[in-house]
């Protein structure tokens, strides 16, 4: 594989990496219970910051509108399935409706492309 080839790659991990701290950031700021559990609350830091560097890593290579529009996207819709299978939060078909629509709009604005070429 082509060098550049391999550090867009590289750089969608990164990606994925935020994601994955974000996700962890956000359960951890459930489970702090507004900053009140010492643990929690510092885990929540540590994976936020974590998820942050990731993305700085990852927007080396990936266009700011595309990297942002993938980790806002992913993380709000998986963020949301999180909350009802983890935190037992209630689920309606305005929720689902909402998950497929943002998903539905990650997928268009990578369709488009045109962020990929820098």
């Amino acid at each position: 594989m082509p060098r550049k080839g391999r550090s867009k790659v590289k750089a969608y991990l990164f990606l994925a990496a935020a994601i994955a701290g974000e996700l962890a950031g956000t359960s951890l700021l459930k489970a702090s219970d507004g900053f009140t559990r010492l643990y929690a609350s510092i885990g929540t830091a540590a994976c936020f910051g974590f998820a942050f560097y990731m993305l700085s890593l990852a927007l080396q290579h990936i266009p700011l509108g595309i990297a942002y529009a993938i980790w806002s996207g992913v993380g709000t819709a998986a963020t949301a399935l999180i909350g009802i299978w983890i935190w037992k939060e209630t689920a309606s078909l305005a929720t689902v409706g909402g998950i497929i629509l943002i998903i539905a709009g990650v997928i268009l604005l990578n369709l488009q492309g045109r962020g990929h070429g820098v």
